[in-house]
């Protein structure tokens, strides 16, 4: 291996070498130091290459947050293997879609995820993450620690992260280990982040944000991380006390019920000095409230896309009192631009398409080189969101450009909501677009044009669909009217719906 090589691997491999006796992560009952963690890895590792993959084959983990998924995701990477995240609340057709588009060679299943998988792997090789005698887990967690000598190089892929475009089917944004290192330092110098933050993740780490803007930057530094399954507010507040938790990164659908808890009074959250939020839009009453309430905590608003790493726009505690609802300025390695629908910049405070250019970005999407052409049309990658820039760099957010739907912190395609909903009998005509909604912040919502003659009610209707799609996906209502807006050419204007709505 090339001596000058900086992977993704590597940062853990250096964290172990400096605090090996450290903490690296604590997971339910069992805390892991970083030599611990270091020399389960090379083992997971061994186990992936046992099974003769080849360099680059695509190992999928469908799992919820746990150290064995943590593992899971760096012995991928050891093994000079491409790690592909996948929801575990996707369907069997969904879950097909994402093992067959990627050419996964190998699966890591939570037990309890085992029965939808089932429905689709086939004759792939499936090794339980956990709670089995030959799970990952179980092999990284003892026994004699192999040598495992894989090349990589840092323009090699280290990740597949799907995300959600305006049609049905989901795009990999190809992530090589040069893209993500430098995202990591780019967390580092704009979250300012410390080894003695004590941070807790509770976010999913399928998701980008939490495995490459807080897991992977923490860890390259050697901070003890605090992992949960699940952002159960409850247990994030008990934790803060105990473990006097110094970092929160949680998205807006679990601060506000975090804000509004009964139990924010019995606790003591007084260790908390940096809380990160992001993945979607933070109502401003909400930000203000709890800013008010705990004026040491700093807040950072972390904006971006999986295509960059995710981060790559940022609004620092200092500078949320003058903009509160502004996403930000460039991070470390991010240039930005906001232009017209011709390329062209627009004005400052007209509203444009921001377009990034910057070595954390994908090298394209998986076997998708026309829509890999059209987003980095121009030499900038075109990020399909609206917004404003003012004098000094901060952008606004106004609008996604394309009809994704932002509920909770994660992308929903309209069309594919659609598709579900039209493979209803009594269905005419449907639109699906995102409502303010408190919790979820926008809200899937279906508006429905009946057939002549046939009948669906609400609940009927949502039931139909969850039966078809994965649950976050699932309209949280549905409105039924006569006609749907349209141009003189027949356009939707959904635009106009939303007004209306």
């Amino acid at each position: 291996m090339d001596v000058r090589v900086n992977t993704i691997d590597s940062l853990l491999r250096r964290s172990a070498s400096r605090t090996p006796n450290t903490i690296a992560l604590r997971f339910a009952d069992r805390d892991w130091t970083y030599r611990d963690l270091d020399d389960a890895v090379t083992r997971a590792a061994a186990r992936l290459l046992s099974l003769d993959v080849a360099p680059g084959a695509r190992i999928a983990a469908f799992g919820v947050n746990s150290d064995a998924y943590l593992i899971g995701f760096l012995a991928t990477i050891r093994a000079g293997l491409v790690h592909v995240p996948i929801n575990f609340a996707l369907k069997a057709g969904e879950l097909r879609y994402l093992l067959e588009d990627s050419g996964a060679s190998v699966v890591l299943v939570d037990p309890p995820l085992r029965p939808t998988l089932d429905e689709v792997a086939g004759e792939l090789p499936v090794i339980a993450l956990r709670d089995a005698d030959d799970s990952l887990l179980a092999t990284a967690s003892d026994g004699p620690v192999p040598s495992v000598e894989a090349t990589v190089a840092a323009t090699d892929l280290a990740q597949l992260l799907y995300t959600s475009g305006t049609t049905s089917a989901p795009k990999g944004a190809m992530m090589t280990h040069q893209a993500l290192v430098h995202e990591y330092v780019s967390c580092l110098v704009g979250l300012d982040f410390a080894a003695t933050d004590a941070p807790l993740i509770a976010m999913p780490l399928y998701h980008s944000a939490g495995m490459h803007v807080f897991m992977l930057p923490y860890l390259s530094i050697g901070a003890t991380i605090s992992l949960i399954e699940k952002p159960d507010v409850s247990e994030i507040l008990r934790l803060v006390q105990e473990r006097r938790i110094g970092s929160l990164f949680l998205a807006p659908t679990v601060w506000v019920p975090l804000a509004n808890s009964p139990d924010l009074d019995s606790h003591d959250l007084s260790s908390l000095k940096k809380a990160q939020y992001g993945a979607s839009i933070m109502p401003v009453t909400v930000l203000n409230r709890l800013r008010e309430r705990y004026p040491d905590i700093g807040f950072y608003n972390c904006f971006g896309q999986s295509e960059i790493g995710p981060l790559a726009c940022i609004l620092r505690p200092e500078e949320h009192a003058d903009r509160p609802a502004s996403a930000g300025k460039a991070a470390f390695f991010v240039e930005t631009r906001v232009v017209d629908g011709e390329g062209v910049d627009v004005p400052v405070g007209e509203q444009g398409e921001v377009c990034y250019r910057s070595p954390q970005l994908c090298s394209g999407y998986w076997n998708k080189p026309e829509a890999t052409e059209e987003a980095f049309a121009g030499g900038w990658f075109h990020s399909g969101d609206l917004v404003t820039s003012d004098e000094e760099g901060y952008l606004t957010v106004v609008d996604r450009i394309k009809d994704v739907i932002n509920t909770g912190g994660v992308l929903v395609a309209s069309r594919e909501v659609e598709d579900a909903v039209y493979l209803h009998d009594a269905v005419a005509e449907v639109a699906v677009i995102g409502t303010p909604d408190e919790k979820w912040i926008e809200a899937v919502t279906a508006v429905v044009v009946l057939k002549d003659g046939q009948s669906v009610g609400e609940e009927e209707l949502i039931a139909f669909v969850k039966e078809r799609i994965a649950p976050f996906k699932v309209p949280k209502s549905v409105l039924f009217v006569d006609e749907l807006p349209r141009n003189q050419s027949g356009k939707l204007l959904k635009r106009e719906l939303r007004a209306k709505v």
